[in-house]
């Protein structure tokens, strides 16, 4: 009935940016930051897991917790770099069931 323009995330972020209006400014700085944020942190990928860190702790998921998951993430990381270095290639689940 209606027809809607729609954009998704990173067009509404290029369409923030080209906005000329001074109560657009703070946005746009802010996507600047967190822009420069992401830079960093592909230099420097400990940046991202500290990041990460005070993310759930401003969340307040307990300190033991936040722990375990930086661990199991790092776990998970070196177990798929080990199957990369053994030619091991990433697929799809596929169920095996088949209907009778």
């Amino acid at each position: 009935m209606r027809q809607t323009d729609c954009v998704n995330t990173k067009e509404a972020f290029r369409l923030i940016q080209s906005i000329p209006s001074k109560k657009a400014e703070p946005f746009k700085r802010w996507l600047a930051q967190v822009g420069q944020d992401r830079l960093d942190e592909i230099e420097n990928p400990e940046l991202a897991q500290q990041r990460m860190k005070e993310i759930y702790e401003k969340k307040g998921y307990p300190q033991d917790w936040i722990d375990k998951r930086l661990r199991g993430i790092a776990i998970r990381q070196n177990l798929t770099d080990e199957w990369r270095e053994r030619g091991i290639v990433e697929q799809k689940n596929i169920n095996a069931k088949t209907k009778n």
